[in-house]
């Protein structure tokens, strides 16, 4: 090969390695990594979402912690949701919470996922009915004891319940709006279920979503994979922010 060709082709190998530098700057990814310098936060137009902060998956009693359990523990997920709370509540942040519960009526769904189909063979989320609280207190479907104190501190907005994995079917959308919430630090569970199911409605909303990712966790499966690794990824690829617990607490202005 002539010098002429070797130059061509050293020029072309150049421009290939620029063409790929420029598209992977444009990747959604590196858009949340310059995102996450720059999102903070104020208690005039931010709130902090939680997801399911139930005992079927944050207690190691509930019927789902075979499944969640390491990750909830790697994550110190209990121990990052409790500190948002605190400083959410210290700092003057509107608290809402999408619980995720099943009425017997719910039964007669006539098809599921394979996940629904587990959630109604274990009963989680469990309760006798839309307007009877028979057996609710620490059952499955009660919210962890140590994040009741922040919970029924009668400030915090419980929203109505969510009925496959995304607030589709609650009211949660609109309790945001009628707030001028624009701005949103979302976790809880699971990770890769309904907290990534709120964030891509939220996001086709219109609002500006943090994922706080120690703050949540998911199931691991030993055929369908590791559900809290499986959100990571897309989470980096849609969220305007992915933060660490630390990180959130700290832009709470």
């Amino acid at each position: 090969m002539t010098d002429e060709c070797h130059g061509l082709a050293s020029r072309r190998e150049l421009l290939i390695a620029a063409a790929a530098v420029v598209a992977a700057a444009s990747l959604p990814g590196a858009a949340v990594a310059a995102e996450t310098q720059a999102m903070t936060f104020q208690n005039a137009d931010t709130a902090v979402v939680f997801i399911d902060p139930q005992n079927d998956v944050l207690s190691e009693r509930g019927a789902n912690w075979a499944s969640v359990g390491a990750s909830v523990t790697e994550n110190r997920t209990v121990e990052n949701m409790e500190r948002i709370f605190k400083a959410a509540k210290a700092k003057g942040y509107e608290v809402f919470i999408s619980p995720h519960y099943f009425y017997p009526t719910d039964s007669g769904w006539k098809f599921n996922g394979p996940l629904e189909t587990d959630e109604f063979r274990t009963h989680s989320f469990a309760r006798r009915g839309p307007l009877d609280l028979t057996g609710f207190p620490n059952s499955g479907a009660d919210w962890l004891d140590r994040f009741k104190p922040y919970i029924e501190d009668g400030k915090t907005i419980v929203v109505s319940p969510h009925k496959v994995w995304g607030p589709q079917t609650n009211d949660l959308v609109l309790q945001l709006a009628k707030r001028r919430i624009s701005k949103i630090i979302l976790g809880g569970m699971l990770a890769n279920m309904c907290v990534e199911s709120h964030l891509r409605e939220f996001l086709e909303r219109g609002f500006e979503v943090a994922m706080v990712k120690d703050a949540t966790a998911g199931p691991r499966h030993p055929i369908w994979g590791d559900g809290y690794q499986a959100a990571m990824i897309n989470y980096r690829f849609l969220a305007h922010a992915v933060l660490s617990t630390d990180e959130a607490v700290d832009r709470m202005r």
